[in-house]
């Protein structure tokens, strides 16, 4: 199901830049592949057709990406790519997955504030994306972590292979955060790798505890909307130092466990 992107005049997929080799960019790298590796672990990612974006440090016009035809459990920070708007490969050995590129690099170009973009078809968000009716019914307080920034693309299209479909998308998002897509799975979108990985996180988790919950057949009993929003805010408050807290356990249970994702 992956499909390869062209690169523009035939450029060869070997590149090395030395601007690009920071400790800033490469504490990124090692970011990006704990959180691919991770994802992983948790059985949160499809075949090869899953796909993570971050900014570049220092960088705006620039994005890595994992790389076309690798598992997310085969991520390390080298083996990631770095490529611009246009389609070229910066740096990297490889090319990316061509819905990867067009789903993300148009995000990024056209919602500068997106400084990570996460797409999965993890199993119980992609499932709240088949059904009818809004996604979450808001009566957990994990979901509740979400409450004013879902987004649903009501028009699945097929797969996004042009910059039109990735523009599309990007519009659908517009000024939110998480985005289901019908049909298809779910775009988390955060300012920094570290709180796209926990929005990624608990969303999973707040689509699993519905779906049991929905499972019983008996009524759901949703949070009173003055309540939610208020949870939702203390939540908010809380979220870039938990969120900076979550992925440093990340690293710290990797490198007991796959020390060379930081290869």
């Amino acid at each position: 199901m992956a499909h390869e992107l062209n690169l523009p005049n035939g450029q060869p997929a070997i590149l090395r830049n030395a601007s690009l080799d920071t400790e800033e960019i490469w504490q990124a790298r090692v970011d990006l592949a704990a959180c691919l590796r991770t994802a992983a672990k948790l059985g949160l990612e499809e075949g090869i057709c899953n796909h993570f974006s971050a900014v570049v440090p220092g960088h705006p016009n620039l994005f890595l990406v994992n790389r076309l035809g690798w598992a997310f459990q085969e991520a390390t920070a080298s083996s990631l790519l770095i490529c611009d708007f246009e389609g070229n490969v910066v740096e990297g050995n490889g090319v990316p997955e061509a819905t990867a590129f067009f789903i993300h690099a148009r995000l990024h170009r056209m919602s500068p504030r997106v400084g990570a973009a996460f797409h999965t078809h993890m199993p119980n968000a992609t499932a709240l994306s088949m059904i009818e009716g809004a996604p979450f019914v808001w009566a957990g307080q994990t979901a509740l972590k979400f409450y004013g920034r879902v987004a649903v693309d009501e028009n699945y299209n097929g797969l996004a292979l042009d910059e039109s479909e990735g523009d599309r998308i990007a519009a659908v998002l517009g000024d939110k955060d998480i985005l289901f897509m019908r049909n298809h799975g779910v775009m988390v979108c955060a300012p920094n790798i570290a709180e796209a990985w926990d929005d990624l996180y608990y969303l999973e988790r707040a689509a699993e505890v519905q779906i049991k919950a929905m499972s019983t057949g008996r009524s759901l009993l949703p949070v009173p909307e003055h309540i939610a929003a208020a949870a939702a805010k203390q939540i908010r408050e809380g979220d870039p130092e938990s969120a900076r807290m979550h992925l440093e356990s990340l690293h710290r249970v990797l490198a007991q466990t796959v020390p060379d994702y930081r290869s």
